[in-house]
C-alpha cells in the first residue's frame, strides 16, 4: 500500500440548487477568536493607566520560572527535565502554545497557527533530538539520513496551485508559462543550489537553520540591507509567475510580501530546509492533522505538569533573583500572586516583553530603536460537511494555492489520515497574511472588519477554487485572529543590537523567543529555548 491519503478525489457529492447553497453560506456565523484578547487587553491597560492589581493572594517559591508556553518556552522546560532539573514553573501567557496552538470540531483537529515542520538537517540537532525524544524521529538523531515515524512525514500529493483556471502539481506554475520565464525558474533555483553549497569567509554555510549559525560574512550579511524584490531585480530576474511565487514564500513563512523582506531572509527560505531522512525525499515535512499543536502538547506533557494558567505583569530582579507579579481570572475576575525564583526565562514576544520587563533598556534593548515589525494574520477553519466537487486536472492536495489570490491558499486537515474510505467531513483551513496593508492598518481592520467581512476575505481562495458554490459544502467556520502573529524580517533585521543584546544576556533573566532571530519559525524559536536551558543548566 503506497503512503498516500485515501481521502483524495473524495469530493463527488449530491448536487444542491445553487440558490440553495448560495444562501446556506449566506446564513453561516463565524465564530471569531482573538486568544489571549482579555488577558493581553487587561495588561495593557494596566501598564497604561498604572491601575493597582489587588493584593497577590499567594507566592511560589522555584528556582526557574518560564514566562511564555510557546515553542521557545515549552522547549526550555523540555530540556531542562530531560536533563533531570524539575524544579521551575511555567506561567502560560495570553494563549498556551502561541503560534503551535490548535482546536478542533468534534474528532477532527485543525491547526490555528503553524501547520507544518520541515524535515530538520544536521544543523537543527536540537530539534532532531526533540522529536526523537518524543517519538517523531524514531532512529539514527544524528545521522544524515535518519528515520521517521511514517505517519507524519507529509503523503502525496503534497501540494498544487491554480493557474489560469486549472490546477497544476506544484506551487510555482509551469503548464501555460512561456519558456523564458521557465528558463529564469530554472537559472534561480541553480542559483539557489550554488549558494547552498557556498561557505563564507568565516567557513560556515551561508543560510542555516537556526540562524545564529550562518556565516556571518560581512560580504554576505550586505544582502540585509537590500529587500527580496530589490535583490531579484538586481539578479535580473524578470519572470512574473517566479516573482509571484518568491513573494508568496515571504507572506507565507514571514507574513509580509517580497518588497518588505530583507533579501538575506527571503534567500534563506530558499536554501536552509533540506533536510534529510532515510525514508523520505529531501527537504520533506513533517504534519500532523492539528497543526504543530500535537508537538507542543507533547512537549509539555515530557516536562510535566508545573504550569499555571496566568499572564505575566511585571518582571523584576530583587537581589540575586527575581520577582514576578503575574494575573490569572477566576470567574472573569483577575486576581494576583508572586513567584520568586533563582532565574526567569522571558518566552514571550518582544512587544510583550517590553511593557513587562522592569528596565528592559538596561539588557540592551530599546523598544523605540529596536522592536520588530509584527504582521497580523487570520487563520480560518472550515467544518466541511462534505468534501468540494474537484476539477480534474490535479486532486486535492495538503496544501492548495491559488496563483494572484488574497490568501496562502488552504490546507486539509484531513490529509495525513489513512484510511480505507474517505471521511465524511473534514476541515479546511485557510490561511491569511494581511501584507497588503501596513501592520497598524492590518490590525485596526482586523478590529473594526464585521464577521461578513472576515468571513468573505478568508473564503476569497476557496471560492476562487470552487466558485460561489463551495458556501453549500461548509457546516461551520472558526476564524482565528493573530493581530501580532510574527515578527518580519526586514532589511536591516540581521544588525538589529538590541537583538543581538538580548540573545547574549546571561543572568537572572534570560530571553528565549523566536523574535530573537527576527523572524518566527519552529526551529528558531526551540534553538533559544534550548539556548536557555543549557543556560540554567551551566
Amino acid at each position: 500500500m503506497q503512503r498516500r491519503s485515501f481521502l483524495l478525489g473524495a469530493g463527488a457529492v449530491a448536487a444542491l440548487g445553487s440558490v440553495a447553497g448560495y444562501w446556506r453560506w449566506q446564513e453561516i456565523t463565524p465564530s471569531i477568536h482573538m486568544p489571549g484578547m482579555q488577558q493581553g487587553h487587561f495588561l495593557r491597560d494596566l501598564a497604561r493607566d498604572r491601575r493597582a492589581l489587588p493584593p497577590p493572594s499567594y507566592a511560589i517559591d522555584t528556582d526557574v520560572v518560564i514566562l511564555g508556553s510557546g515553542i521557545a518556552g515549552l522547549t526550555t522546560a523540555w530540556k531542562l527535565r530531560k536533563e533531570g532539573h524539575s524544579d521551575f514553573v511555567m506561567v502560560d501567557g495570553p494563549q498556551p502554545y502561541g503560534n503551535a496552538a490548535g482546536g478542533s470540531h468534534g474528532d477532527l483537529a485543525y491547526p490555528t497557527g503553524a501547520h507544518y515542520l520541515p524535515l530538520p538537517t544536521r544543523d537543527a540537532f536540537h530539534v532532531r533530538e526533540m522529536l526523537h525524544d518524543l517519538g517523531i524521529l524514531l532512529r539514527n538523531p544524528s545521522a544524515e539520513r535518519p528515520y521517521y515515524d511514517e505517519r507524519f512525514i507529509l503523503h502525496a500529493p503534497q501540494d498544487r496551485i491554480l493557474f489560469d483556471g486549472s490546477w497544476q502539481e506544484g506551487l510555482i506554475p509551469k503548464d501555460g508559462v512561456p519558456q523564458w520565464e521557465l528558463d529564469e525558474h530554472e537559472r534561480f533555483f541553480q542559483a539557489m543550489a550554488h549558494l547552498k553549497a557556498t561557505r563564507g569567509a568565516d567557513g560556515k554555510p551561508l543560510f542555516v537553520l537556526p540562524s545564529a549559525l550562518s556565516s556571518s560574512d560581512p560580504a554576505w550579511q550586505a544582502l540585509d540591507r537590500i529587500s527580496f524584490r530589490q535583490w531579484l531585480e538586481q539578479a535580473g530576474y524578470k519572470s512574473p509567475t517566479l516573482h509571484w511565487y518568491l513573494d508568496y514564500t515571504c507572506r507565507d513563512d514571514y507574513g509580509t510580501g517580497y518588497e518588505q523582506t530583507s533579501a538575506w531572509a527571503g534567500l534563506h527560505y530558499s536554501c536552509s530546509r533540506d533536510g534529510l531522512a532515510e525514508n523520505a525525499a529531501t527537504g520533506e515535512w513533517l504534519t500532523w492533522p492539528g497543526g504543530l499543536q500535537p508537538i507542543a502538547s507533547a512537549l509539555s506533557d515530557k516536562a510535566g505538569k508545573q504550569r499555571k494558567d496566568a499572564s505575566v505583569a511585571t518582571l523584576k530582579p530583587n537581589g540575586k533573583r527575581v520577582e514576578v507579579l503575574c494575573v490569572e481570572f477566576v470567574n472573569g475576575q483577575p486576581r494576583s500572586f508572586l513567584v520568586h525564583a533563582r532565574k526567569a526565562v522571558c518566552a514571550m514576544p518582544l512587544f510583550v516583553a517590553a511593557g513587562i520587563v522592569d528596565a528592559i533598556r538596561d539588557y540592551g534593548f530599546d523598544p523605540a530603536a529596536h522592536m520588530p515589525a509584527y504582521a497580523p494574520w487570520m487563520v480560518t477553519n472550515f467544518l466541511m460537511r462534505s468534501f468540494p466537487r474537484e476539477k480534474a486536472e490535479a486532486p486535492l492536495s495538503w496544501d492548495n494555492v491559488v496563483y494572484q489570490g488574497k490568501g496562502l491558499g488552504y490546507v486539509v486537515s484531513t490529509h495525513q489520515d489513512i484510511r480505507v474510505t474517505p471521511p465524511e467531513k473534514t476541515v479546511f483551513s485557510a490561511y491569511m497574511a494581511l501584507s497588503r496593508h501596513t501592520p497598524d492598518d492590518g490590525r485596526k481592520w482586523l478590529d473594526t472588519a464585521s464577521p461578513d467581512e472576515l468571513l468573505a476575505l478568508a473564503a476569497s481562495d476557496l471560492e476562487a477554487a470552487y466558485g460561489a458554490e463551495f458556501g453549500r459544502y461548509v457546516e461551520h467556520a472558526d476564524i482565528t485572529l493573530r493581530p501580532h502573529a510574527m515578527c518580519s524580517p526586514r532589511p536591516g533585521f540581521r544588525s538589529n543590537a538590541g537583538l543581538r543584546a538580548l540573545r547574549e544576556t546571561d543572568g537572572s533573566v534570560l530571553f528565549a523567543h523566536s523574535d530573537l532571530s527576527g523572524f518566527s519559525v519552529f526551529e528558531e524559536a526551540a534553538w533559544w529555548g534550548y539556548r536557555a536551558a543549557l543556560k540554567l543548566l551551566g
